[in-house]
């Protein structure tokens, strides 16, 4: 059986259409993806530049702070001491230690400076408007079962944990054996716990 010249060319032909299609739909993914990535990562660098320019511009603006020896004591402890003393007092109740999670421990980090600028507790409000406002954070809120726990005013972590077990809706940060991963952030006596199942 003999193939004519105009059926092998027709046949190359073909053959280079399709392959031409599958490089130009490749490439359009890859473009779209590259195009995504960029746009995320400019995004996010101009956030934190303006969160940059926000606290150079605020602590510029406000002045040097006058200090006098009649203050309450400086606190010492923070985030991984109490993270200590709660995965402690968990086993004291017989319930599993929290197994950190850097994701948990993102939205704890950014919480606790909300509250820190805010200068008081704010009845969890940020977190509640965090999936909205957050758009490259609404994947954990969809991944897990979220609580937050917050606390102002605890001169030690003993006393923090203490605060949040003499409270019923926080008690549950301390004896809710359902919360398997956590992550907790804290200073100056304020302290946000971020756990999940």
């Amino acid at each position: 059986m003999k193939i004519s010249p105009k059926k092998i060319l027709l046949i190359v032909f073909e053959v280079f259409s399709s392959s031409f299609l599958l490089v130009s739909f490749a490439v359009v993914i890859i473009g779209v993806f590259v195009l995504g990535y960029s746009k995320g990562s400019t995004q996010t660098a101009k956030q934190v530049q303006e969160q940059l320019e926000k606290l150079m511009t605020s602590n510029l603006t406000e002045g040097p702070q006058s200090q006098t020896f009649n203050q309450s004591p400086v606190l010492t402890w923070g985030g991984p001491d109490l993270w200590e003393a709660v995965n402690r007092r968990r086993r004291e109740l017989g319930v599993n230690p929290l197994s950190q999670r850097d994701e948990l421990c993102t939205i704890a980090a950014i919480r606790l400076n909300q509250l820190l600028e805010l200068g008081k507790l704010d009845g969890h409000e940020g977190f509640s408007k965090m999936p909205d406002e957050r758009s490259d954070l609404k994947w954990i809120f969809e991944k897990y079962n979220l609580s937050e726990f917050l606390l102002s005013g605890a001169q030690t972590p003993t006393e923090a944990v203490s605060l949040w077990e003499n409270t019923l809706g926080h008690k549950k940060l301390l004896s809710g054996g359902e919360y398997v991963w956590g992550c907790i952030y804290a200073q100056a006596g304020t302290a946000v716990a971020i756990t999940a199942y």
